[in-house]
């Protein structure tokens, strides 16, 4: 038998059901970011930029009705959901600015000998 007062316990589990989510939420989010395929027609990485953030505030409002708890604890984990699928979208953004460089022809046609 426990010995934590319930409203603790009850607290605790909340806490849990949030992490999970937001565990459950990044994992997803990565998938779909991993499943990106770049090619033609490309757009620009502001446009890139844009839809990804409509693709992490599509997953916030999913979960949102998903997390549990007092309004200031359902925000707190939309809030740490929001940043980790900050942490996936930089690296993201990165390999598709990469792309984007190597898909530019030189500015300047190569010297010739």
């Amino acid at each position: 038998m426990s010995t934590l007062p319930f409203s603790l316990s009850r607290q605790m589990a909340l806490l849990k059901a949030n992490k999970d989510l937001i565990s459950a939420g990044r994992k997803e989010f990565n998938v779909l970011l991993n499943q990106q395929v770049f090619n033609d027609p490309l757009i620009s990485e502001e446009d890139m930029v844009i839809v990804v953030e409509d693709w992490m505030n599509f997953y916030i409002n999913y979960y949102r009705q998903q997390v549990t708890g007092e309004p200031q604890e359902r925000d707190k984990a939309l809030q740490e959901l929001r940043q980790e699928l900050n942490t996936l979208i930089n690296p993201f953004l990165a390999k598709y600015r990469d792309f984007l460089k190597s898909r530019e022809l030189p500015s300047h046609p190569p010297p010739s000998s």
